[in-house]
């Protein structure tokens, strides 16, 4: 159960076999339906879950009513609001299981505890949220100046396994087009990749 979650520390920190005993003790495994909230717009987001099986989508609802998917999160990525788990404010996103999900959680309690009892993975989660703000950096800038085509085909390098797996609207909804527009995007980028 705990295997995926050694190995993705194991690409930060290498721990003793007691360290990966408290990483298990302190983590909560959950099997979460698909179409299931995580998290709510305006409740506090109350944990930190990497996933070991499955598919969650980020998204916000803009003041036109319309959902925005921010990311995609699927086997062996972390998921959570960090502002709302760190700060204990509101959350202005939603968090939902596009897949049924096997996840490991850590609420804000257990993951002081995890820090208290092994200081080392303090380096991981400094990394990890580093990590994180470069995709989100990176993403901008290509939000503002990429074309369609290459919002689209970078879409398909970060998330290569997604449109198989979630509804075309919610890729659309990730790249800020119209499912209609993405539906020509693909069959272009299929065209070209055949003739070149």
């Amino acid at each position: 159960m705990h295997q995926n979650i050694h190995r993705y520390i194991a690409r930060f920190v290498q721990l003793t076999s007691e360290e990966l005993s408290v990483v298990d003790q302190c983590l909560e495994r959950r099997v979460i339906p698909k179409k299931t909230m995580l998290l709510r717009a305006g409740d506090i987001c109350d944990f930190e879950g990497y996933i070991n099986q499955g598919c969650i989508r980020e998204y916000f609802i803009d003041k036109k009513g319309v959902e925005l998917t921010m990311e995609f999160a699927v086997e062996d990525w972390w998921v959570s609001d960090i502002t709302s788990f760190e700060t204990q404010s509101p959350s202005n996103m939603f968090i939902e299981t596009l897949e049924d999900c096997e996840m490991l959680l850590l609420s804000r309690k257990s993951k002081e505890e995890l820090l208290r009892r092994v200081p080392k993975l303090e380096r991981m989660f400094r990394l990890m949220i580093q990590r994180h703000l470069t995709v989100v950096q990176t993403r901008l800038f290509k939000t503002m100046s990429d074309t369609a085509m290459d919002k689209y085909i970078a879409f398909t390098k970060r998330y290569p396994t997604i449109s198989q797996r979630v509804p075309q609207h919610y890729i659309a909804s990730y790249l800020g087009i119209s499912p209609e527009f993405l539906s020509r995007l693909r069959k272009r980028h299929q065209k070209n990749d055949t003739t070149s």
